[in-house]
Order: C-alpha cells, then structure tokens, then sequence
C-alpha cells in the first residue's frame, strides 16, 4: 500500500515537473508570423501577428512547432524559426522607470500599460531597457 501511495506521489510531482518545464516565454523573430490550428504547415493559419519582439508564452511542442498563447489569451501553433528568446515583456499596468535601483533615485519617465520594453542589457544593479510602443511596428 504505501509503495502504491509513493508511487501515485512520484508520478504527480514528475508530471506537474514536465509541465512546468513546458510553461516558458520566447518572442516573436520577424513582423510577420503565422500562427496556426495544428503543429504542421498542411493546417491552416489561425491568424497572423504582426508585432516583432512581442512575448508570448510555450504551453507545448511537438518537432518543430510550439503551442503559444499571447497576453490575451489568443492560442495557436508557431513553427520554432519564428521564434527566439525571450528578452521583452509587455507592462500589464502603469510604471515609474527609475534612474538607479534604490529607493533615493529619481523618477526618469511614468510607461503606460500596454507598452512593449525589450531588454537591452541585465546588469547586477539593473536592467537596461528599450522602450517600444505595442502599436508601433
């Protein structure tokens, strides 16, 4: 019985580990990416962005394609040369930017949610960013 009970334990944790592992952010390589029903170019495009660097989160793979699904929940399967690492996010409401990361540094610029920031440089005291607006191209 509690080989059983351990076993039934083991297999929950390793399946909550693969699908954590599975749950990762990338970001869009070009202005034009299709997003498709299935995991193969014969299934039709869904939809298509048309916003380089926007993040979007890999929920699953198979070969070379991956299930995504974007800030509003939009979901669908892109093929992986779309896709590059992430190193952009999108504010999901208003911030301050701050000149240095201590509480004494003044405020250099209020973002609006909505915006697109890439990630130019991770420093040890900070984080060297690019502003983009999401509507922009």
């Amino acid at each position: 019985m509690q080989k059983k009970i351990i076993l039934i334990l083991l297999a929950i944790f390793f399946s909550n580990f693969a699908i954590a592992e599975n749950n990762y952010y990338l970001m869009l390589k070009n202005n034009k990416v299709n997003v498709r029903y299935g995991p193969g170019f014969d299934y039709p495009v869904k939809f298509i962005y048309k916003k380089k660097f926007l993040p979007i989160k890999v929920i699953d793979k198979k070969e070379n394609f991956r299930r995504i699904v974007d800030i509003e929940n939009n979901s669908g399967w892109i093929h992986t040369s779309q896709l590059r690492k992430n190193k952009s996010f999108i504010l999901e409401k208003n911030q301050t930017l701050f000149s240095k990361p201590t509480k004494y540094s003044k405020p250099i610029i209020k973002i609006a949610k909505g915006r697109l920031l890439l990630i130019k440089k991770c420093k040890k005291n900070g984080v060297e960013l690019k502003l983009k607006n999401i509507l922009d191209g």
